[in-house]
């Protein structure tokens, strides 16, 4: 068996919880409060700018130069989206610029980039993998879930169609690709910190759709 199908089934119970969560049924249905959806893309832009570094990071320690390459696109491709979030969706649903540049992360959001952060100056370039595969894995997974169940006329369909790109899920096969060529190299003690570090990122994929259904902030700390 493949690492990355190892990971995929230790995780499956959390990968279900993720497709059942209101925000991601609700999105579908396109009956999601636009609230909600404003404050998740503005989140998603804040975090890619810190998961552009990540990559970045990773990059710097990949063992081959074809891995460079990779992940050096990829933090580019990550800021460039950031972007494209300022100036479509949020333009599009109301969020101006200077609302974006003042809202801080949330909770949920700083933990999910510092764990990110500290994992890609911390650890070896296998666990660093292992922790920004998430992002990529079960977001695409999760988005043809999505596009799958999506009503016609959905208010956020714009935003649905973005899951559906070929590009993006051939970015995904890739990254999952080089995932299990490096893990083919690794050690056992360094095989069980990947697991560790991909099931962390799961769970704060889970965290960071269910901040945003709640709109949670800092849980009573925001006003300090």
């Amino acid at each position: 068996m493949l690492f990355s199908q190892e990971l995929w089934q230790r995780n499956l119970n959390l990968y279900q919880k993720i497709l059942d969560l209101p925000f991601n049924q609700e999105l579908a249905h396109g009956t999601l409060d636009k609230e909600a959806f404003c404050h998740y893309v503005i989140q998603d832009a804040q975090y890619l700018v810190a998961y552009g570094r990540v990559l970045a990071v990773a990059a710097a320690k990949a063992f081959e130069a074809d891995d460079i390459m990779q992940f050096s696109d990829a933090a580019k491709i990550a800021i460039v989206v950031e972007r494209s979030l300022h100036d479509d969706f949020m333009k599009n649903f109301g969020v101006t610029k200077e609302e974006f540049k003042n809202t801080p992360l949330t909770l949920a959001g700083h933990h999910y980039t510092s764990f990110l952060t500290a994992t890609a100056w911390s650890e070896s370039y296998p666990v660093v993998l292992a922790a920004l595969l998430p992002c990529f894995w079960i977001y695409a997974e999760v988005g043809k879930d999505i596009v799958n169940k999506s009503i016609p006329n959905n208010p956020y369909q714009a935003w649905i169609d973005t899951y559906a790109g070929e590009e993006f899920h051939t970015a995904v096969r890739n990254v999952i690709a080089t995932v299990d060529k490096v893990a083919a190299r690794c050690d056992a003690d360094t095989l069980e910190k990947m697991h560790a570090a991909y099931t962390m990122g799961a769970k704060l994929e889970w965290l960071f759709w269910d901040s945003a259904y709640h709109k949670r902030q800092w849980l009573g700390l925001d006003h300090i």
